[in-house]
């Protein structure tokens, strides 16, 4: 080159000098890609790294040099490898939330995922009762730990705590009155809210006190012929302070029950579904008592929901029958339930 001459800029590369699919499939640079990834996955994204250098040929602003078969080869295999990483990665809970729902909520405990592997890498007895040598039911699995650990007198696990409320509601209280505080009607992740719950089982809300207080003789003024149940929420994810009232599950029981009806408490995300029934001497009462809890309130529980008290037997009819849409837990979520549930069924027996 002579002095002084200035090195002349590349012209862009044109649409038409991008290589064809089937050309770029026999190219070298690719035949290792194609082994590993296989030929469907390698083309999907040969086609979309294609599509891009023609935007940016059509652009003006496609280099010569991304046309060649290796670079194109290396475009192409960190797409495949971004593709390939796993969706659900360990990461570092640095919140303060310890039960943290965006990442997984409770840890499982060793059993509970030996547990799980057991049940998953063999077949399992989930719907069959080994004693008599046919069909048993999945909830038999686990209702026995459930109702050692709360004192009810059936049990029934779901997928999650909404489903139990709103399987209760649609059994307990369809085409009949809810009653609740206007303070407990709460909105959880995901834009689950209460009275939203209540509309898809068929109950009718109805609201009694105020946001900040509620007494004994708003539910009594709100009792009529159409109540179906008094319901009892856990605000879990908020808490009202100040000039405050509210009405002890007990007493609004007793309240209840002088009215022949039913209540039902959910006590939602901090383990108190136990607590709650065997206060509240469900298995002792003649009326249709229920509590609903999220399983991760067990301490070290897959994300699910549980329902207990006289009510779930009913509750699992309907469900069997197909009258109730709720979700059945598949057996790996109800093996970790059980496991969990042993264990603190365990652990309670030993503080007695």
């Amino acid at each position: 080159m002579p002095a002084g001459e200035k090195l002349k800029p590349l012209s862009p590369a044109q649409a038409a000098d991008i290589p064809s699919v089937d050309r770029l499939l026999r190219a070298a640079p690719l035949q290792e890609l194609l082994a590993r990834h296989g030929r469907t996955a390698v083309t999907t994204i040969l086609r979309a790294c294609l599509a891009q250098l023609r935007r940016a040929a059509l652009a003006g602003e496609l280099a010569p040099d991304g046309l060649e078969e290796s670079a194109i080869a290396a475009a192409v295999g960190a797409q495949l490898a971004q593709a390939a990483r796993p969706a659900l990665r360990p990461v570092f809970n640095l919140s303060g939330t310890v039960l943290h729902t965006n990442l997984g909520r409770a840890l499982l405990p060793a059993e509970a995922v030996d547990a799980v592997a057991r049940a998953m890498s063999n077949p399992v007895n989930l719907e069959f009762d080994l004693a008599v040598g046919r069909r048993g039911e999945r909830d038999s699995l686990i209702e026995r730990t459930l109702c050692e650990l709360t004192g009810a007198a059936a049990a029934l696990v779901v997928n999650n705590n909404a489903a139990a409320v709103l399987l209760m509601l649609s059994v307990l209280a369809q085409r009949r009155e809810v009653l609740v505080s206007r303070g407990e009607l709460i909105e959880i992740g995901g834009s689950f809210r209460l009275p939203d719950i209540m509309r898809r089982a068929g109950a009718r809300l109805i609201e009694v006190g105020t946001t900040n207080r509620t007494h004994l003789a708003d539910y009594e003024q709100a009792l009529g012929p159409r109540s179906a149940l008094l319901m009892k929420v856990h605000t879990s994810n908020y808490a009202i302070t100040g000039f405050t009232a509210s009405v002890p599950l007990e007493a609004a029981s007793r309240s209840f029950e002088a009215c022949a009806a039913r209540r039902q408490a959910d006590t939602r995300g901090t383990g108190r579904g136990a607590d709650a029934v065997s206060r509240s001497g469900a298995s002792r009462r003649e009326t249709d008592d229920a509590a609903a809890a999220d399983t991760t309130g067990l301490r070290s529980a897959d994300a699910g929901g549980a329902a207990a008290g006289t009510a779930p037997a009913r509750a699992r009819r309907a469900l069997r029958s197909g009258r109730i849409a709720a979700g059945r837990p598949d057996r790996q979520r109800r093996t970790a339930a059980r496991a969990v549930a042993e264990l603190r069924s365990g652990r309670a027996r030993h503080q007695r």
